[in-house]
C-alpha cells in the first residue's frame, strides 16, 4: 500500500473579520459603585482603568492568550457618541486595515481613523441600528 503524505497548511489566516469579543462596555449611573458591587459580590478584579480583564486561550491556537475587557462608564459618557445606546461592544479583529476597506466599500459609517497603541489598533464604526462598535486588532 502506498503511503500518502499529508501536508498541513501552516499559512496564517489573514481574512479581514471578527475573531472574538474584546470588550463589553455599558453605561452606569455610578460606575465606581457598580465596579465595587461586582468586585464584592462576583469577585471581579478591577484594573487601574476601572475595568475587569478576563483572559482565555484561543481554541484553535492554544498558545495564543486573549482577553476581554468589562467596564461600566458614567451615563452619557462621550466615548459612546454618536450612539444613543447604553452599551458598546469591542470586537477583536484580524487584518483591521483590509476590514476597514471592506466596510467602506459596503457603505458602513466609519467614525474615525485607525489608531495604534502598544497593545493594538483601534477604530470605531456604526452598525445599521445606530450602535457604536469598537474594532480592536491586538498587537
Amino acid at each position: 500500500m502506498e503511503e500518502q503524505n499529508e501536508t498541513t497548511n501552516t499559512a496564517k489566516d489573514t481574512t479581514p473579520k471578527v475573531t472574538g469579543i474584546g470588550g463589553i462596555f455599558f453605561f452606569s449611573d455610578n460606575p465606581k459603585e457598580t465596579r465595587e458591587w461586582y468586585t464584592k459580590n462576583l469577585g471581579l478584579e478591577m484594573t487601574p482603568w476601572g475595568s475587569s480583564s478576563f483572559e482565555f486561550r484561543n481554541l484553535n491556537r492554544p498558545e495564543e492568550i486573549n482577553s476581554l475587557q468589562w467596564r461600566p462608564f458614567k451615563k452619557d459618557d462621550e466615548y459612546f457618541a454618536p450612539s444613543k445606546k447604553e452599551f458598546m461592544i469591542n470586537y477583536q479583529v484580524q487584518n483591521i486595515e483590509a476590514l476597514v476597506e471592506k466596510l467602506k466599500a459596503n457603505g458602513v459609517t466609519i467614525l474615525d481613523t485607525i489608531t495604534s497603541y502598544e497593545y493594538g489598533k483601534f477604530i470605531h464604526i456604526m452598525d445599521a441600528e445606530g450602535n457604536k462598535i469598537e474594532l480592536w486588532e491586538p498587537a
